[in-house]
């Protein structure tokens, strides 16, 4: 029996409003265990409808970094799976270096680093194998992941004694300094390693990596999204670039674009001959122009720049707005007066589409890119764009700004809706020729079904694998909430018991007798002056109601005062007593009485001090 529709369409508009309103897209993640990882965030504010969720988000911004903490489980570790790690240290970084010359950059990418374990084992294995002044000339580690507080952690590379268990001592004193109770890791190397956002779903890949990193991070993933993340990798490697995966993830129906080095540890190399076109990641910088001495020549730019047919925007170095033409102006709402002003300040700055990750991103690589189906409502038609991006440089390769490009595609668009039209007319003219054709391929496509549904099952049993390795790391990620309860739990113990040591030593070190009793009069505290005055130990007197105890002390005159304590908690009184002491002779007893007040000021029993103060001359 299938799940009912409605609470899977009410999961979908949550996941809809995290991409508008935060521009995390979690469409592509596997929807069993994205489902599982929501349900137990809104188990923990105690929310049961989606739609109920969806209002704390929007009151609560707070939420919103509590949720994807959930999501984004972060668990990893140095040198996570010995083996394969071993493999990468023994074989794959030999052959790497060795296809390269002595002074040829090395450039790796982290992908999914979490808290940055993974990019600083990278680190540690080049550094092994190059030497340190060579690693620090020559290696460059991007650590990537959408998860700002992990971003964060990483950055600080700074780990708790449990986090560096898997390190040798040897290694511990090569690359960390023990500042406190954590170890950081060294500061000269840190260099090396960067650290940014990136969303492997919708960002712009890395480009000419040597060794791509992204170790069970892809299980999270749909089929689709999947390969999708997949061909993005094959993109930003090198050719015979090096990827290396976690140990749940098979790469079955990608063995076109990679090659497997190792399946068992996951290990596998770029195909050069792959039948993939990545066109639409990359896009070429506008060619150099010579200048002529011709007078009038800056009116004449200013002019033809703002009488360009395409939207133009042009942005300093700082991403200050230099320049916006007229059709930038009517497209988006802006006028002169918008000159001078910050990029961020703009409207245009994030929609049509988010500007300032791809202006900062052909600021810093000064390369050209390409922003693809840009969708624009406006007065009530729809504009498809595609935006080029490209940095400004002048003869001396010195950056100048940015220059930000609206084509309007929306003809091409409307060509290609035409084309699928005349495709589905052609398909309809061709099924009657197809019928012919049909009883030869019957027995081809029994033979294909059947390599299909092994295909399938194969593929199943990777999702179930997968699936597997998921809830694992989210046990051990509960685990490790737990051991840190436990932790404080036993903090908490050890104070108390200093607590008790120390009110023990009070009692003990006071010569006067004190007895302290609940509000039902029962001995809560009798100390060693006490046990000295009546005779009485300790462990026969507590838990004894007061007036029950047999020890000469004349109950009728104590009871008024204890019961006037329990009844006021300001009461203070005072008796002189005529008693019998523990030696069976008269003594004069000097009791104070006074209540014993709680934290909110009401009384919860009282406090009694006897002393003996002289013998009784009738004694």
């Amino acid at each position: 029996m299938s799940e009912p529709k409605e609470p899977n369409g009410e999961f979908e508009s949550v996941l809809t409003y995290l991409k508008e309103s935060r521009g995390f897209d979690f469409t592509g993640y596997k929807r069993s265990s994205l489902m599982r990882r929501v349900r137990r965030r809104m188990s923990q504010v105690e929310i049961d409808s989606y739609a109920d969720y969806i209002d704390q988000l929007q009151v609560n911004a707070d939420e919103f970094v509590a949720l994807f903490n959930t999501i984004l489980i972060n668990v990893t570790g140095f040198f996570r799976d010995p083996d394969a790690w071993e493999y990468v240290r023994e074989q794959v970084l030999p052959a790497l270096l060795a296809e390269r010359s002595p002074e040829e950059p090395i450039r790796v990418w982290s992908a999914g680093c979490a808290g940055g374990q993974e990019a600083y084992s990278l680190a540690m294995l080049f550094a092994d194998a190059l030497g340190i002044e060579a690693f620090r000339q020559r290696v460059k580690i991007y650590a990537t992941d959408v998860d700002d507080e992990a971003l964060a952690q990483a950055r600080h590379a700074a780990y708790t004694p449990a986090e560096v268990e898997g390190l040798t001592e040897a290694q511990l004193e090569q690359y960390f300094e023990l500042q406190g109770s954590r170890y950081c890791f060294r500061k000269d190397l840190r260099r090396s390693v960067i650290f940014g956002r990136n969303d492997l779903v919708q960002d712009a890949p890395i480009s000419r990596i040597d060794l791509l990193v992204c170790r069970n991070t892809l299980m999270y993933f749909n089929a689709e999204t999947q390969t999708k993340v997949l061909e993005r990798f094959h993109f930003a490697l090198a050719p015979r670039g090096v990827l290396f995966l976690g140990k749940a993830e098979m790469l079955l129906s990608h063995a076109r674009i990679f090659e497997p080095l190792d399946l068992k540890r996951r290990v596998f190399r770029k195909a050069i001959n792959s039948p993939i076109s990545f066109n639409h990641f990359v896009s070429h910088g506008f060619p150099q122009r010579r200048s002529q001495d011709i007078s009038g020549l800056e009116g004449l730019r200013e002019h033809a720049f703002s009488a360009s047919p395409v939207a133009q925007i042009v942005v300093t170095e700082d991403e200050t707005t230099a320049l916006i033409n007229s059709q930038a102006e009517v497209a988006f709402g802006l006028s002169e007066r918008d000159i001078g002003r910050p990029l961020r300040d703009l409207d245009v700055s994030y929609r049509p589409v988010a500007l300032r990750a791809y202006v900062e991103q052909a600021r810093l690589e000064r390369r050209s890119l390409r922003i693809k189906d840009v969708e624009w409502r406006r007065a009530g038609e729809t504009v498809w764009y595609e935006v080029h991006v490209n940095p400004l440089v002048n003869n001396a390769k010195t950056l100048l700004g940015v220059s930000v490009v609206f084509h309007d595609v929306s003809w091409a668009r409307q060509l290609l809706i035409e084309l699928e039209h005349t495709n589905r007319q052609l398909e309809s003219a061709y099924e009657e020729l197809q019928s012919t054709n049909e009883e030869l391929e019957t027995t081809n496509e029994e033979l294909q079904s059947t390599v299909e549904e092994l295909e399938t099952t194969n593929e199943e049993l990777q999702s179930t694998n997968e699936e597997l390795e998921t809830m694992n790391e989210e046990l051990q990620s509960t685990n490790d909430e737990l051991q840190t309860i436990n932790d404080a739990l036993r903090e908490r113990s050890l104070d108390l018991d200093e607590v008790n040591e120390f009110l023990e030593s009070v009692l003990t070190s006071i010569r006067a007798g004190i007895v302290v009793i609940d509000s039902e009069m029962r001995i809560k505290a009798w100390n060693r002056g006490a046990e000295d005055l009546w005779g009485v130990r300790r462990e026969e007197a507590e838990g004894t109601h007061l007036l029950n105890l047999d020890i000469g002390l004349p109950v009728g005159e104590v009871r008024p005062v204890v019961r006037e304590a329990l009844a006021d908690p300001a009461y203070h009184g005072e008796l002189t007593l005529h008693a019998i002491n523990r030696r069976g002779r008269a003594a004069v007893v000097r009791l104070l009485c006074g209540a014993l007040r709680g934290s909110t000021g009401e009384s919860q029993g009282a406090l009694l001090m006897m002393e003996e103060t002289k013998a009784d001359p009738a004694g």
